[in-house]
């Protein structure tokens, strides 16, 4: 079973799925889904598409330049069957693994790590865009009808004795 790239997306076309284009020149294009072959058909650089793998990988959205990809490539010659290193293999694809995963991760952290301050910076320009609809205390103590309402709440004998016995 061999599964192709989607030539617009880069996701993975299962055999029997997609659409496969043939130009003129006999050049082969596979896609996954009609949306990467309409956008190919009206010219669209997947580069510039911002849902593409390419658009991704050019902005430092994802990970590109990681050896633990160098393993997923495609090699096209016969190798000798050997129970060593088949055993070696599938003990190194775990740890592999466990490199990309913390490789991730980190490249997550570093990513969103000035997104906290960012925040903090657009909340404090939008408090001071919009200082004039928060009133001051003061202005409470001063124009008594502003303040909120003081609401009176009814409250049984029994939740008074509960909330007593909670906070002993």
């Amino acid at each position: 079973m061999r599964l192709e790239k989607c030539w617009f997306c880069s996701s993975t076309v299962y055999p029997g799925h997609g659409i496969q284009f043939v130009r003129n020149d006999a050049k082969i294009f596979r896609f996954c889904r009609s949306k990467c072959h309409k956008n190919f058909k009206m010219k669209r650089n997947p580069r510039k598409v911002k849902w593409t793998k390419a658009y991704r990988r050019l902005h430092g959205k994802d990970m590109t330049q990681d050896s633990t990809f160098e393993f997923e490539r495609k090699r096209n010659r016969p190798e000798r069957y050997d129970r060593n290193l088949t055993e070696n293999t599938l003990k190194a694809i775990k740890t592999i693994d466990k490199v990309r995963s913390a490789r991730q991760d980190r490249h997550h952290a570093q990513r969103m790590k000035g997104k906290k301050s960012k925040e903090q910076m657009e909340a404090k320009k939008e408090l001071e865009q919009q200082i004039h609809m928060v009133k001051a205390p003061s202005v409470f103590q001063h124009e008594p009808h502003l303040a909120m309402p003081k609401l009176k709440v009814k409250v049984s004998q029994q939740q008074l004795e509960e909330n007593h016995a909670m906070e002993e």
